[in-house]
């Protein structure tokens, strides 16, 4: 009866098995892998032209806290940064440095970055680009550290804190930052937050209004800022905190020379936003300099390709950082 029993089992169509689990997989932990991958790149592509190396330093303590009351709660934040010294930098002369910060909600200082690198190197600029709170490939951990125009900005003052203090041939009078998208938008918060910080400023294709944005921007996006480990609400439920966040709030404040570039066709930070945040400081009677591209190839990475626009776009943004940091003297 039983080995009847047990030939009918056997008998069963594989159709009527369980099936097996998909595997889970930890994408932290690949972008992990993939960002030690990249960080060796760095020194591949950039070794012949400069010292190429990668700090850790603190910052402010985190936004929000699991449990306010565990051991360690309330910790500085540790940050990583990218430094690249130029390899004829006469040590012995303070010298220009800019500050790069990387976009992406949740990017990081790939090597997509290399020819904007490359070329601020060249000119013998210093150069340290900072892994603010909520990049990838640092762990699950610091990727829900995000602070979205919040405590980010604070890891950009603290990576321009850390050089001044470790490296002696810059002038801290000569300090310039850039950035592009929510760089641009770090950059924006940067100087109008601590205007006696720069020298000077580049705002590419920078996100400016947060309102605005998340009016025209999908369903999983919107959701991505109201999880609990952003900003935690939508845009209609708690519009203050995402005006508070918006650098067309702040835009009063200007007090440090800026360029601004953006173009009609910007698939991802629509002009829109720019054009507002232009009204803005003109409304505040601020002087900028802006330039509005009509219908630039590459949309939102026009000025980071390897054509012949985006080579003559950053022609201009070097020249305008050029005039207040004066590189090479």
């Amino acid at each position: 009866m039983r080995l009847a029993a047990l030939f009918a089992l056997l008998s069963l169509p594989a159709a009527a098995q369980a099936p097996a689990p998909a595997p889970v997989y930890d994408t932290h932990a690949v972008d992990r892998i993939l960002k030690s991958v990249d960080d060796l790149m760095w020194h591949v592509k950039m070794d012949d032209l400069a010292f190429v190396d990668k700090v850790r330093f603190t910052s402010s303590p985190p936004a929000r806290e699991a449990n306010p009351t565990a051991q360690g709660a309330g910790n500085p934040l540790i940050i990583s940064a990218y430094t690249y010294i130029p390899r004829k930098l006469d040590r012995k002369r303070k010298h220009p440095m800019l500050i790069y910060v990387h976009g992406g909600v949740h990017g990081n200082n790939s090597t997509t970055a290399v020819p904007l690198v490359r070329e601020m190197v060249e000119q013998g600029y210093v150069v340290i680009a900072p892994e603010y709170r909520g990049s990838n490939g640092y762990g699950k951990g610091f990727w829900e550290q995000i602070d979205y125009g919040g405590r980010e900005n604070d890891d950009i003052e603290a990576a321009r804190q850390w050089a001044l203090e470790s490296f002696d041939f810059v002038d801290p009078k000569r300090v310039g930052i850039l950035g592009w998208s929510h760089g641009g938008m770090i950059t924006l918060m940067s100087i109008f937050e601590r205007p006696e910080a720069y020298s000077v400023a580049y705002a590419g294709v920078p996100v400016s209004d947060l309102v605005a944005r998340m009016g025209y921007k999908s369903d999983s996006y919107r959701r991505m800022f109201s999880a609990d480990y952003h900003i935690g609400k939508s845009a209609d439920q708690n519009v203050e905190e995402y005006l508070r966040r918006s650098p067309v709030t702040h835009a009063h404040k200007l007090a440090t020379p800026l360029l601004i570039h953006s173009t009609t066709n910007d698939e991802d930070v629509n002009v829109l936003e720019v054009r507002r945040l232009i009204a803005a400081l003109q409304a505040a009677g601020k002087p900028f300099e802006y330039k509005i591209y009509e219908n630039a190839p590459g949309g939102h990475a026009f000025n980071r390709l390897d054509t012949g626009l985006a080579r003559e776009s950053r022609r201009e943004i070097w020249a305008f950082l050029a005039k207040v940091l004066k590189p090479g003297q």
